[in-house]
């Protein structure tokens, strides 16, 4: 993926901002990793391309990021990571066991988002949601295990 297919330089623009060319390199850094990843992460990567950008321009750079929409912010492993918002709502089943992410379509939610309106009067906001839990690979270890202990 790229930034330049969301246009963020354009929507940038539009709320009074530049893509200065740091603020690019950010970007294209987080589009080319296409996965959730720490600031650490993003800055080792855009350190290889511009070592002269600074962690806390990469720190300042995904701050404003956020503030605009173009990145998402999550919890994974106990670690925040960033993403490049998609277009779409997305979210992830994440295994405590194996740490392996699988994503989940969002039309799971259409059901529990009525529910919540009609119960609650609630408008939930079910754009980008992390779900932890234990995958099948790892429950069927598990049941294999006990089996075998039984």
């Amino acid at each position: 993926m790229s930034h330049n297919e969301q246009n963020f330089a354009q929507k940038l623009r539009e709320k009074g901002y530049r893509l200065t060319p740091q603020r690019e390199i950010v970007l294209d850094t987080l589009c080319e990793i296409g996965e959730h990843a720490t600031i650490n992460q993003i800055f080792e990567k855009v350190h290889v391309k511009a070592p002269a950008v600074d962690k806390a321009t990469v720190y300042r750079s995904i701050q404003l990021f956020l503030e605009h929409d173009f990145v998402r912010v999550g919890k994974m492993f106990g670690e925040t990571v960033y993403e490049i918002t998609p277009p779409d709502p997305h979210h992830h089943l994440v295994c405590q066991q194996c740490q392996k992410v699988i994503p989940l379509s969002d039309n799971h939610f259409d059901h529990l988002s009525q529910h919540i309106i009609e119960e609650h009067g609630f408008v939930p906001n079910f754009n980008h949601l992390t779900i932890t839990g234990i995958c099948a690979e790892c429950t069927q270890k598990n049941n294999d295990k006990k089996s075998l202990e039984s």
